[in-house]
């Protein structure tokens, strides 16, 4: 049996890195992937799928320390199942990937160039009315 996800796309949020009480780096952060498209399909009508993405040890502080929101990139890992209960009694389910190697595939010039057109269209479009919900707690398993 094999358990291998490779996908490509843009980071839809910034990395959140944090660290366990042992000291082991561990980042998580959402990734869309468009889905594919016929070429005469209109940009507008193309869809993306969202995956919430946990890396640990390096490979969480390169991505705390290198990676921003609309960072392109490939990740590879496998996908983890995980479940919990809410302290008001519900059980909750998420799958999500844990990557052990995650690629910039854009230059620092790219990757700047696109920050500065993003924070130009920021201060002339009002904030989205909401966010996307944040990725599960990455430190119930390992």
């Amino acid at each position: 049996m094999v358990n291998s996800v490779v996908l490509v796309g843009r980071l839809a949020t910034d990395p959140e890195m944090r660290y366990t009480p042992n000291g082991v780096a561990v980042t998580s952060f959402r990734l869309a992937v468009n889905r594919l498209a016929r070429r005469d399909q209109p940009a507008e009508e193309r869809q993306a799928d969202f995956f919430d993405i946990v890396t640990w040890r390096q490979t969480a502080e390169f991505c705390g320390n290198y990676l921003s929101k609309g960072a392109l990139v490939s990740v590879e890992g496998r996908l983890q199942a995980r479940s919990w209960e809410t302290q008001d009694g519900q059980r909750r389910r998420n799958v999500e990937v844990v990557a052990f190697r995650v690629n910039a595939l854009e230059s620092r010039a790219q990757r700047e160039r696109r920050q500065q057109t993003a924070a130009g269209d920021a201060e002339e479009s009002p904030p989205p009315d909401e966010e996307a919900p944040p990725p599960g707690d990455p430190f119930v398993d390992e």
